[in-house]
């Protein structure tokens, strides 16, 4: 359904948020199935009802499922697992991501020479390019060959859009879009997530840049920036690295903006998706505070 929905493109930040919600709810929701299950037969429901002020007993009931202590063991092994592959998918893609980006905006620093004025560091090279590098030292590099092909309108345009990814922390948003996958390949919404954010980022880019530049200058610049030898490093995010001819078209043919109140409707969805785990999970121990506890026989 997100896929084929053509409201991303005009909200592509709500588009990224529905996203990653609807994926990280699933984690959730599987972390929280196994604690759920493990309430009953285990210390958890003593914990819990001292925590909420219902009675064990009542709480317990609620949480009952069938198969006893083996069913409990078994929730809590799901449990563990989904957090600790989640933790080792975040640890691994953040160390190695940052060690990257450091590496490259380091070597870009050393290989070229900052531009106060533009705000990047210009490396020589003829092939047309432009990106940035998030992360502890955060770094807009663009190449001679860029300044050559582009004029100074286009090339202010291309620097609005590099500035925006770092000022949207956009790479978060991949990185989280990234360790879902990781957690959980074989899941069709989170394989699509990861495409799917990289190209609604640049989207948004593409929106914060022109509230500053030319939409006509941007366009122009991805059509002489997105030619067929360029390559992007890894953790890099490039002008002209995802879809340009549908950016092209949308910043040449902009669609009508979307209005609030479906921007509200679209935002409570999102925020409906990553809530419904959790209060699914919380619904018993709700019914056992509002039951109160068991009458002393």
């Amino acid at each position: 359904m997100l896929a084929r929905a053509r409201w991303t493109a005009r909200a592509p930040l709500l588009g990224i948020l529905t996203y990653l919600a609807a994926g990280w709810s699933v984690l959730a929701a599987l972390g929280l199935a196994g604690l759920t299950l493990a309430v009953h037969a285990t210390a958890l429901g003593g914990g819990l009802s001292h925590l909420i002020g219902a009675c064990v007993l009542r709480l317990r009931a609620l949480y009952a499922t069938p198969g006893g202590a083996t069913v409990a063991e078994l929730g809590l092994v799901l449990a563990g697992a989904v957090v600790a592959r989640t933790a080792l998918a975040a640890v691994g893609h953040l160390r190695a991501a940052g060690r990257q980006a450091l590496r490259h905006a380091h070597t870009a620093r050393l290989a070229g020479h900052l531009e106060p004025v533009l705000g990047a560091v210009v490396v020589e090279h003829p092939q047309p390019t432009a990106y940035c590098v998030a992360g502890r030292c955060p770094t807009v590099i663009v190449t001679t060959g860029a300044m050559v092909a582009l004029d100074s309108g286009q090339l202010d345009a291309v620097l609005a859009h590099e500035r925006a990814h770092l000022a949207g922390h956009h790479h978060v948003l991949k990185a989280a879009a990234r360790i879902g996958r990781q957690v959980l390949p074989l899941l069709p919404l989170l394989r699509d997530a990861e495409a799917q954010v990289a190209r609604l980022v640049e989207l948004h880019a593409d929106d914060t840049a022109i509230r500053a530049a030319n939409p006509g200058a941007l366009a122009t610049a991805l059509v002489l920036l997105a030619t067929p030898v360029q390559t992007t490093p890894a953790p890099a995010l490039a002008a002209a690295a995802t879809d340009a001819v549908q950016r092209i078209n949308r910043l040449l043919g902009p669609a009508e903006p979307m209005g609030r109140l479906h921007r509200h409707l679209l935002g409570a969805s999102a925020a409906a998706l990553a809530l419904a785990p959790v209060l699914m999970a919380l619904a018993p121990a709700v019914m056992a505070l509002a039951l109160g506890r068991v009458p002393a026989a």
